[in-house]
């Protein structure tokens, strides 16, 4: 194991902040005020951030980043999607900005896991399509070598900031089989794309290693890959995993067919999902002219439609009216996955992160997921990953500042005493 991955006095507990950092930094947004969001998340228990740290943009792309232009799809796309619901139009000086997060991160005290979202959906909250453009002119033979210059590049620029201890683990990109990273194999995004990206991944970490042998790098994997644990890259410093295990969600996925093609979507009988109004699926789209957004984001369009027009409370009271048939297997499983993560993660001497989780991807202003039954879930992740001895874990994929169950401060408090096993002090006013 890298001699910089150190394991914790305490398991890290972890916000994900994911691309939203900087695409909602406008007035009254989440991250308009990094230092507020800091302040916040101590106050909730948190101690590490994971990001988008935009490596390829900023330092593979060629693209003049100091006054990058960022903003919504388009219209009312997306805002009633969860991650999407960007509101704003706003600039940044992107490679300021992102030495301002870790000098915000070093002012409370809290570090930095740096990835990349670049090749699922960052590109599409961009003014222009440049930046998708040019992420797809390299060739998938290369993507993970050039994100891993990318990243080796980062490191320097906040070493020359004397910010370098901030950042605790560099992951090549997020979810790596599903997304764009896996073109040109024809292999979907199972067990099938984990193993064939493997050689790619591996050419990847070698040349971050080749760069900063002394850094701790690796990537992450969408829900566990339990039947290619073994395909893994050999030469990983962690071991990160998504485990999200859906179950009455996957049923409701299935059922209206919010994730196949068009022709799949059962627009008919998801009439009781939708709000009264809602437009058909044909109808709803980004404006003309921007179609390029949907390219760079690996959202279904039935998944989008069906998030920005759902009833809320309908989505919650279907997911609610099933959860007795799939709740003992939900939990098992997470159990089980995390059990095989934990087994692989000591058989290879590295440590275990859940990097995101639980239930999975539910509109933006659903509650089923910081409501009882999510919450309990929540908790049972806390505990496993206590007990398995991982070096961290996110509460809750939706426990950020973009997501509402921000909100829920005790909630959150109570997952990470669970899985830290210590007390949080009361906030100094």
């Amino acid at each position: 194991m890298n001699s910089l991955f150190t394991t914790p006095d305490r398991p890290h507990v972890v916000s994900l902040w994911d691309f939203t950092w900087y695409t909602r930094t406008g007035p009254g947004e989440p991250f308009e005020d990094l230092d507020r969001a800091f302040a916040e998340a101590r106050e909730r228990g948190y101690d590490t951030i994971r990001i988008c740290a935009m490596p390829f943009l900023l330092f593979r792309s060629g693209i003049d980043t100091s006054a990058l232009g960022l903003g919504p799809l388009g219209g009312e796309y997306g805002q009633r999607t969860r991650w999407y619901d960007v509101r704003h139009e706003t600039t940044i000086d992107a490679r300021a900005h992102l030495v301002e997060l870790f000098r915000a991160a070093d002012r409370h005290d809290v570090g930095v896991i740096a990835s990349s979202w670049e090749y699922q959906q960052s590109p599409s909250f961009a003014a222009t399509p440049e930046w998708y453009e040019a992420l797809h002119a390299v060739d998938p033979e290369e993507r993970a070598v050039v994100l891993a210059d990318a990243h080796a590049d980062l490191v320097d620029l906040l070493e020359s900031e004397g910010l370098g201890h901030r950042l605790l683990l560099t992951e090549l990109h997020n979810e790596v089989q599903i997304g764009y990273l896996t073109d040109g194999l024809d292999v979907g995004r199972g067990d099938e794309a984990v193993r064939a990206l493997t050689p790619r991944l591996e050419r990847g970490i070698a040349r971050f290693r080749q760069r900063h042998p002394d850094r701790p790098v690796t990537v992450n994997y969408a829900g566990v890959p339990i039947g290619a644990l073994n395909a893994l890259p050999a030469d990983l410093d962690a071991l990160v995993v998504h485990p999200y295990v859906y179950g009455v969600l996957q049923e409701l996925i299935d059922t209206f067919g919010l994730r196949g093609p068009a022709d799949r979507f059962d627009e008919e009988r998801a009439r009781e999902l939708l709000r009264q109004g809602a437009p058909g699926l044909a109808a709803w789209s980004v404006p003309a002219g921007q179609e390029w957004r949907t390219r760079a984001t690996i959202m279904s369009p039935a998944e989008v439609y069906v998030h920005d027009w759902c009833d809320p409370e309908a989505w919650d009271r279907w997911l609610y009216d099933r959860w007795g048939t799939h709740r003992v297997a939900m939990y098992q499983k997470l159990t089980l996955w995390l059990e095989a993560a934990a087994d692989a993660a000591v058989s290879r001497g590295i440590p275990l992160i859940l990097g995101e989780g639980y239930v999975g991807y539910t509109p933006l202003h659903g509650r089923f997921e910081e409501d009882l039954l999510g919450a309990g879930l929540c908790r049972h992740a806390m505990r496993e990953a206590r007990r398995l001895g991982a070096w961290g874990a996110v509460v809750c994929s939706n426990a950020a500042p973009h997501h509402p169950m921000w909100t829920d401060v005790a909630l959150q408090r109570q997952c990470a005493e669970i899985l830290t096993g210590v007390g949080h002090p009361a906030p100094v006013h």
